[in-house]
């Protein structure tokens, strides 16, 4: 049996197994419980140098993925005003597709990426992903130099820093085999934490650069305008190369097995071991692998909802300008963000208590309250743009350059002769005369609901897909993972835009709780599926995990 062929070889780091005190023996019965005492010793056979050295690479894989998030937050508030200075013939759709290509450039190359660390040592894809997005930020700062076109190489730009951040795939994959189960739930709580620490902090770069203002320095001699569009891109790049020099200086191959004892990994040369192939005996549960792949596509495909949605809305309903509406979606956004880095470190601690299956049930509960509070209910309308201006009255406007508080504008007025952008819910949009307006308390009540439930489904999902998938190289299986959350962030923006322009944030929160539904029923029938594989297969008790 399995067990009795791990027993039988000496430890992969060359140390003899440490043997209970058994005298000798006297028949089986004898000799399996010296192999199981032995596997007990073995459990904790890791020396310090090793276990430092496994964390500092995890730590490594940190950061990567901190860089990875920076990488596509610190340019997203000044894309369209760069767009507009370096091409007037970019449009507002042709800024979706700018921001759709991140996504696209991530889910075409997690696979690949992923493929790759299965077979050659993980330092290969990073180091290459990562000079992608060095290179990409590199020629984001460029785009203002061709004399035509200028569009398209943006497009370009963005779509390989996606590229580049396909190595999330290598991050997880390499998190999963170099930490036990007891380890995992942790780590990638960590890893989540400082991907969102990584798109929270991407906005307050892009901000203190923006006091370089607009032109900046040129250095004609680099055709290099140092200005508040380029100075974050050009930064990033620093930001990756100090990453590069950590992955060659500090990075480390390592990998354990679900009880945290060492063995060699395919990845450091080329070659597998007796106890790898040993430990991975037993197939993958591909039922739980899809239903975790579609859980984690509906978990990122209504968050993608949530934040696509949050500045048409408040302006619809709450007669919020543009710019107030980016800005007061910002701090509440900025809020979540820190509230989700809370929840990342709560949930390691809770998980050990109920297990991440429940954790992950209830997550996506608390979502789908989030999105049920959103329903329009009540009489009072939105106000509405066209009925203001066709009866002559004052209309219902705020002044641009203001930034009043957002529980006073309701009641903001201005004398009919002030120049300001109309705001309230156009009637181009014919649901206005008849939906029922979203109270400013649904709408921040909301806002904390799915700030909690979101990160808790994220963290969970992600652990679970990796202890189900066990012991065995997971580089690919945490590609398709990134991919699928990928085509959730494009999809997801598609969907609510043409839902809610058309038929109303009813119909559109509607459908989004319905989603949400199906997938609590998915949870539901794989629920006793979703086991570590090596509870699975009998090598280890189930203990919340």
């Amino acid at each position: 049996m399995a067990a009795a062929g791990c027993a039988a070889e000496a430890p992969p780091d060359g140390r003899e197994p440490l043997l209970g005190s058994a005298g000798p023996a006297a028949g089986e019965d004898q000799e399996e419980e010296e192999e199981e005492s032995s596997l007990k010793s073995r459990d904790v056979v890791e020396s310090q140098e090793h276990y430092k050295s496994r964390w500092r690479s995890i730590w490594i894989m940190y950061l990567t993925m901190f860089l990875s998030s920076v990488g596509f937050s610190i340019v997203i508030m000044s894309v369209w005003p760069y767009l507009q200075k370096i091409d007037p013939t970019a449009d507002a759709s042709f800024l979706g597709w700018i921001i759709a290509s991140y996504s696209i450039g991530q889910m075409v190359a997690s696979p690949l990426f992923g493929l790759w660390s299965n077979y050659r040592p993980r330092r290969e894809p990073l180091v290459i992903s990562t000079a992608i997005s060095v290179a990409a930020n590199c020629l984001y700062a460029y785009v203002h130099v061709p004399r035509a076109h200028n569009k398209y190489y943006m497009l370009t730009a963005r779509a390989l820093v996606g590229f580049g951040a396909g190595n999330v795939a290598v991050v997880r994959s390499y998190i999963a085999g170099a930490t036990s189960l007891t380890e995992r739930t942790s780590a990638m709580a960590n890893t989540s934490a400082c991907q969102a620490v990584g798109f929270i902090l991407g906005p307050v770069f892009q901000t203190c650069f923006t006091l370089i203002g607009e032109e900046g320095v040129t250095w004609k001699l680099l055709c290099l305008q140092l200005n508040m569009y380029t100075a974050p891109v050009l930064f990033g790049a620093l930001l990756g190369v100090i990453n590069i020099i950590l992955i060659f200086a500090i990075f480390r191959e390592h990998r354990v097995d679900d009880m945290g004892r060492q063995y060699k990994s395919i990845n450091s040369d080329g070659e597998g071991s007796d106890v790898l192939d040993q430990n991975t005996e037993g197939s993958i549960d591909h039922v739980a692998v899809v239903a975790l792949n579609v859980l984690f596509f509906v978990i990122l495909f209504v968050f993608a909802v949530f934040e696509t949605i949050a500045t048409p809305l408040t302006m619809d309903m709450y007669s919020w300008t543009r710019k107030q509406a980016v800005f007061y979606n910002g701090i509440i956004l900025s809020v979540i963000g820190i509230e989700s880095v809370i929840v990342f470190m709560v949930v390691k601690t809770l998980s050990k208590k109920t297990g991440e299956r429940a954790i992950l049930h209830a997550g996506l509960l608390i979502v789908l309250v989030g999105f049920f509070i959103l329903l329009p209910w009540g009489k009072k309308l939105p106000n509405i743009q066209w009925q203001e201006i066709k009866n002559n009255s004052i209309p219902r406007t705020a002044p641009s350059e203001m930034l009043v508080p957002f529980w006073s504008l309701p009641e903001l007025q201005l004398p009919s002769n002030h120049t300001a952008e109309p705001v309230g819910c156009p009637v181009t949009q014919s649901w206005c005369l008849h939906t029922p307006m979203i109270y400013l308390a649904q709408y921040i009540s909301s806002d904390v609901l799915i700030g909690l439930g979101y990160p808790v489904c994220n963290v969970m999902s992600y652990t679970l897909y990796s202890k189900v998938l066990g012991p065995k190289p997971q580089g690919v299986y945490m590609g398709w993972l990134t991919a699928s959350g990928s085509g959730a962030r494009i999809l997801g923006p598609v969907f609510v835009s043409q839902i809610y322009t058309h038929l109303g944030p009813r119909w559109a929160f509607s459908l989004i709780c319905g989603v949400v539904v199906v997938s609590l029923l998915l949870l539901e029938i794989v629920y006793k599926r979703l086991i570590a594989f090596s509870v699975r297969y009998g090598r280890m008790q189930e203990e919340n995990c």
